[in-house]
């Protein structure tokens, strides 16, 4: 008989590459995590491993029986919530991968009002940035991620179901006093000098601004690199600096000024499960609340900060 501890750690190998990784993210040792993979092995009566070195590679059975392995267990985390909630209620644990723009103005909210619709269903909120979007889900640690698939990191593939969500706009975040705020748009080669607040490198954003940048003749002079973006609102509110933000991340509480770029720049938001999840009804409710959040509709508008922004002239 398969054992559904040892599928997940034969599925966290493929996904992973090495039996040291797997261990390390379940906080196991090696040697424990080798042990298990040997007795699936035994169960099997077929070779899953192949050592090259000192490292382990799949065999053709291992990479069937990995793949068929996270298919398994969410069928089988799909029975228990049916065999517990016959009456089609969604119920059991959900994890939700948001990347960090989004957590407050639609994870938060919609994990608010399924606690009211759905009591039997908890929703748990994990931080996940695009590039790290993809393996979590394809490893199991989360359920559902949104994310967006503008960023080349995340591997599409037909073990995963993307759904649009909408589009978030990518501003100019300025302090109040700043010159550039008297102008409608603002085209970046106007900021060719300036000082600017960046998240770290490699990530989305990151590379966005850089790229962004360079397209417009200059490299940025970058003062700091957060990837929390608070603090890098606290710095640009501080009048230190300039950056470039998702809309959903700038919140009416900040003393900023947004601008629109003069060459709109967006990314489409999605949400991704992997195939055939959302037959889980706790999956499918939380699916269906993010896509009925009332604040999606406004993703595809600029956004506006009524009381804070400065009343803006032509350019």
């Amino acid at each position: 008989m398969l054992n559904s501890w040892r599928l997940r750690l034969l599925s966290l190998l493929e996904t992973l590459g090495t039996v040291r990784a797997v261990a390390e993210t379940l906080h196991l040792s090696a040697s424990t995590v080798s042990q298990q993979l040997a007795i699936l092995e035994t169960e099997t009566r077929c070779r899953l491993l192949q050592r090259s070195g000192r490292r382990v590679q799949l065999t053709e059975a291992g990479l069937l029986l990995a793949r068929r392995g996270r298919e398994i267990l969410d069928r089988m985390a799909e029975t228990e919530s049916e065999l517990r909630a016959l009456n089609d209620e969604p119920i059991g644990t959900v994890r939700l991968g948001v990347f960090q723009s989004a957590i407050y103005t639609l994870a938060v909210p919609t994990a608010s009002r399924l606690a009211t619709t759905h009591p039997d269903l908890r929703l748990e909120l994990i931080e996940l940035e695009p590039h790290e979007s993809g393996p979590a889900l394809r490893a199991g640690d989360a359920d559902i991620v949104v994310t967006t698939t503008d960023y080349p990191g995340l591997s599409r593939g037909t073990d995963l179901e993307i759904v649009p969500l909408g589009t978030d706009q990518i501003v100019l975040v300025l302090p109040p006093a700043h010159p550039l705020t008297r102008r409608t748009t603002v085209s970046l080669a106007a900021c060719a000098e300036e000082t600017w607040a960046c998240d770290r490198p490699g990530s989305y954003l990151a590379e966005l601004t850089a790229r962004l940048c360079r397209e417009s003749g200059f490299e940025p002079r970058v003062a700091c690199r957060f990837s929390n973006y608070l603090l890098l609102l606290q710095h640009v509110e501080s009048g230190r600096s300039i950056t470039l933000l998702p809309a959903l991340a700038v919140t009416p509480e900040h003393a900023v000024v947004t601008r629109e770029l003069s060459t709109p720049v967006h990314r489409n938001i999605t949400i991704v499960v992997r195939h055939g999840a959302t037959q889980r009804a706790a999956v499918h409710a939380v699916v269906a609340a993010l896509r009925d959040h009332p604040e999606i509709p406004a993703l595809s508008a600029p956004h506006q900060r009524p009381g804070r922004e400065q009343h803006p002239t032509a350019p």
